[in-house]
């Protein structure tokens, strides 16, 4: 689990570990939508809105979403991570209305009400303080606007893989700080209406190799990285049906609103 502010930074200081993770979702989810093109469906972003998202990440997620970009009158892009603005400004490139930012979500600085739209997509779950962050995000949300984020559920991709090398002594140590299943309750202390938004997936992995490579850059499960490289993708070939690997997924979304 993530719990300081450094562990983050080294986490995401770099693009790599991300890209990697990143990658095996296009090239194997089983729902062809895409995880990114189905939460942007979800975005109630009209005309002129002042939009500001935490916790971009690379940015990849608003590649072929810039007409939603150029929808907005201003939208500040963020990380905590100066390595990663630097990776989403190469990535997205310049905007006339976009800003990029390095923000860390406990401490946003812009005043009271100054957004439509705050978006934290899968990044809540390593917000040291929590609670914090939530109220910096209320505050600077107008009272009409909706705020987004996108999180992982307990009962995807990494508690299957230490399923599957448990033997091995791995654990599944991802952060539970905020999932779909307490999510909910945890937003609802901060916002009066909060509504969960499921999005079906799974990945059909054909090429190990992958998998291996999205198992060695995530950072919460215990033991993994003593694992042999053999030995990961032996485990992973004999649970493979008709030369694929079904992996589950869960994923989803909430929307936050204050009336």
């Amino acid at each position: 689990m993530i719990n300081n502010e450094k562990d983050v930074k080294n986490q995401y200081a770099k693009a790599d570990n991300l890209s990697t993770r990143i990658s095996i979702h296009d090239k194997y989810s089983t729902n062809k939508m895409g995880f990114a093109n189905w939460i942007y469906s979800n975005y109630r972003i009209e005309k002129g809105m002042k939009v500001l998202e935490l916790g971009c990440g690379t940015g990849s997620m608003w590649k072929g979403h810039e007409d939603l970009l150029t929808t907005c009158g201003e939208i500040i892009l963020s990380d905590f991570s100066e390595g990663m603005v630097e990776t989403i400004r190469t990535n997205l490139g310049a905007h006339p209305n976009t800003r990029y930012r390095v923000i860390d979500i406990q401490s946003i600085p812009f005043e009271d009400a100054t957004f439509d739209v705050v978006i934290a997509n899968m990044m809540l779950y390593h917000v040291p303080d929590l609670d914090l962050g939530l109220r910096e995000v209320r505050r600077v949300l107008k009272p009409t606007g909706t705020f987004y984020t996108a999180t992982y559920g307990e009962h995807g991709i990494v508690e299957y893989l230490a399923s599957l090398l448990g033997e091995y002594g791995v654990k599944d140590t991802a952060s539970k700080a905020f999932t779909l299943q307490n999510g909910g309750k945890i937003l609802g202390k901060h916002f009066p209406k909060v509504e969960m938004l499921r999005y079906e997936d799974s990945l059909a992995v054909t090429d190990v190799d992958d998998l291996v490579d999205y198992a060695y850059s995530l950072g919460g499960m215990t033991s993994l990285a003593q694992i042999p490289r053999e030995t990961l993708r032996e485990v992973f070939q004999r649970n493979m049906k008709n030369g694929i690997l079904s992996v589950p997924k869960e994923y989803g979304m909430f929307a936050a609103t204050s009336d």
